[in-house]
């Protein structure tokens, strides 16, 4: 069975992989640093000689929206839209483009949600101990982990399809 190469599909289905990484990543991280920072208006109100150390666990959730725009833009490099010469993209190559940036979307999704939560009991621990903000950093770091490993797998993923 031969399949239709320029009826668009192809191209379409890659951009809404584009889009899943982008939109699940940044929606995490908004949720993370959303939920970080009202723990971190507290502790800057009553503590305010602590803001620096709060805004540093408030930012670190902001990463997952990062590692979704760029395997986004990965998507618009390879497929030719940011050149303005777009690639006509069979449906299998679209298909194959848009599932390589679920495990980025969904990593970040999580990750940022959740790191969202740890930044927040972070800024609890250095509200009461100033020491306790190396620790509190390290807790945070942990779940960025699996959002750097889906970014990893969506990139592997998306430079090992042949357009």
């Amino acid at each position: 069975m031969e399949e239709i190469v320029s009826t668009g599909w192809g191209l379409g289905l890659a951009l809404a992989g584009a889009g899943i990484a982008v939109g699940l990543g940044g929606i995490g991280s908004s949720i993370g640093v959303g939920l970080a920072g009202q723990a971190g208006a507290g502790v800057a109100t009553e503590q305010p000689e602590k803001f620096g150390k709060v805004l540093i666990l408030e930012a670190l959730p902001g990463t997952q929206g990062i590692y979704g725009f760029l395997i986004g833009f990965l998507i618009l490099l390879f497929t030719g839209v940011l050149t303005g010469e777009p690639k006509d993209i069979s449906t299998a190559q679209g298909l194959q483009l848009m599932f390589a940036c679920v495990p980025c979307g969904i990593a970040c999704l999580f990750s940022g949600i959740h790191q969202g939560k740890v930044s927040a009991a972070g800024m609890g621990m250095i509200a009461k101990d100033d020491s306790q903000m190396g620790k509190a950093m390290v807790l945070s770091a942990m779940v960025e982990t699996y959002a750097v490993l889906g970014f990893l797998v969506s990139a592997l993923l998306v430079f090992f399809i042949k357009l």
